[in-house]
């Protein structure tokens, strides 16, 4: 896992308008505009709230293979999140099934708990979204509650930062 970089932006876009990547997250693939301001809202996370998202690649062939990390993205939800790192993942559609996004949240969640300082993360997904409800599940997560997010039902997990 490695920071993101400009140069990141054609790979995140192709990802990004992928209906399979899209389909439990936005609903619809996402345009060119709205790749690129999330390109620089992860680079921005860094900058301004010291956590943030990182570029997963493949270890042999530099192949952007996703993303995972922590945003606070302030999301108009009833009730709010709060301050809590909110974690998110995408693994390419090609790459799915590997366990990748396990991998990479298990290692996002070991850095935020030795660096980080807020007592617990959270994530919202896509009820019927079986494959990351059980990627969170392994990081530790649990169902808190449900609510609405976008126009759709939403599930909201929380972990809490293990004691030192």
């Amino acid at each position: 896992m490695r920071a993101h970089r400009l140069e990141d932006f054609e790979a995140m876009l192709a990802m990004w308008q992928d209906d399979a990547i899209v389909r439990h997250i936005t609903g619809r693939p996402s345009t060119s505009n709205e790749t690129w301001s999330r390109l620089l809202r992860y680079i921005g996370h860094w900058h301004a709230l010291g956590f943030g998202y990182w570029v997963i690649e493949d270890r042999e062939t530099g192949l952007y293979l996703g993303e995972a990390g922590f945003a606070d993205f302030h999301r108009d939800m009833d009730p709010p999140l709060g301050s809590a790192p909110e974690a998110g993942w995408a693994i390419v559609s090609a790459s799915h099934g590997r366990g990748l996004a396990t991998e990479a949240m298990q290692a996002a969640h070991a850095w935020i708990d030795a660096h980080g300082t807020h007592g617990q993360t959270v994530c919202i997904l896509a009820p019927e979204h079986a494959a990351s409800i059980r990627v969170a599940e392994k990081c530790g997560y649990a169902h808190a509650y449900d609510t609405t997010f976008a126009g759709g039902l939403t599930s909201v997990m929380k972990r809490a930062r293990p004691s030192a």
